[in-house]
């Protein structure tokens, strides 16, 4: 049975006011009353940007969701993990701090901000799942304990999976500090010294100091590195490699694993949306500026996140030469994830797209 997803068009350069109202429209047709009862504890999973991040989901997108869940009585709170590696994530802390420089607080969105995986990000419970690569995961622990979930997700490429969406805002979103850390360990840079010009660019950028100078070129001490490949993002003469094949499609089965384990216990109790505007070639969790790469396409909601990354996808390549995760990077396969996702049971690449 192909898996029925909504869709609701924006313009090109859509502002706030036409998503506002997209958003209204799709989410009664997105029947949240047959899913969240009266009383349920509805997480609601989005990204609050990096620090100079401004092309994250605005604020007052969630504050509709937030609205349309008070309205069934229910119980919504928002909510994140920090992120692997240091910098204004890393703790619930800083990370409430910039949250609420970015506009996110209770009093913008009437509803209180819980970091998932506690203080320092280890607040976890142990998952099992039908995994391949795994078969137990370890994930936010009030991730787990809410009734339901509604993941928000803003669609950009991303350096090491080619797409991250709604597969990634669950599997690397709601895992804890140590499962972001399994995910992460195939990842393995490194210097090719005769392209590398000393500019050290990546020495002051990488977030754990793993990188030094050495022989006059960059160097990556392997045992600090985590993985999070901010470096290959930020090197402008492609010194910093890795095996781009095997690595990232290692990544992104562990990230479709991972997204199973965090809707394990509530399959049926999840909804998914994501915003397809301001898409740039990054996630929004580097801490640059970045331009869209693309237009704004819409806003799409179902309740399978393999339906709605591969309708993403096949959007994105619609409208322009190839689809989101290929424009950012063409080297990688942005559908192994999908694909393994399928595999282990959280979804369906088939859909149908309904537009309203």
């Amino acid at each position: 049975m192909l898996k029925k997803l909504y869709y609701c068009k924006l313009s090109a350069h859509s502002k706030l006011e036409e998503r506002l109202t997209a958003l209204s429209r799709l989410l009664p047709v997105l029947n949240f009353k047959s899913r969240i009862k009266q009383n349920y504890k509805v997480g609601i999973k989005t990204h609050f940007g990096d620090e100079n991040n401004d092309t994250h989901i605005a604020p007052e997108l969630i504050k509709v969701v937030v609205n349309h869940i008070k309205n069934l009585h229910a119980l919504p709170f928002i909510t994140e993990t920090s992120t692997l590696y240091s910098g204004s994530l890393q703790n619930a802390i800083q990370h409430l701090i910039l949250a609420h420089k970015h506009g996110f607080s209770y009093g913008s969105l009437g509803a209180p901000i819980i970091m998932a995986d506690g203080l320092m990000g280890n607040t976890e419970i142990k998952v099992e799942i039908p995994g391949i690569k795994y078969k137990s995961v370890n994930i936010a622990r009030d991730a787990v304990l809410a009734d339901a979930l509604v993941i928000i997700s803003h669609p950009t490429g991303h350096i090491l999976t080619g797409l991250g969406a709604a597969l990634k805002n669950l599997g690397m979103g709601l895992s804890s500090r140590k499962g972001k850390m399994k995910q992460h360990s195939s990842i393995k840079p490194y210097i090719n010294s005769t392209k590398c010009v000393n500019c050290q660019v990546c020495m002051k950028w990488c977030p754990v100091d793993a990188i030094v100078e050495k022989e006059n070129v960059a160097y990556i001490i392997e045992e600090k590195c985590v993985g999070c490949g901010e470096c290959i993002s930020l090197c402008k003469y492609d010194a910093v490699r890795f095996n781009w094949g095997v690595q990232s499609e290692d990544i992104q089965k562990r990230i479709a694993e991972y997204a199973l384990g965090a809707v394990q216990n509530k399959k049926d109790k999840c909804f998914y949306i994501n915003v397809m505007t301001d898409m740039t070639r990054e996630c929004d969790c580097m801490n640059i500026k970045q331009k869209p790469m693309i237009d704004d396409l819409g806003i799409l909601g179902g309740f399978d996140p393999v339906a709605i990354d591969q309708a993403t996808l096949d959007l994105t390549r619609k409208y322009n030469k190839t689809d989101l995760g290929r424009l950012s990077e063409p080297k990688l396969d942005p559908t192994v994830q999908l694909d393994h996702a399928e595999k282990i049971g959280l979804g369906s690449r088939s859909y149908e797209l309904i537009e309203i």
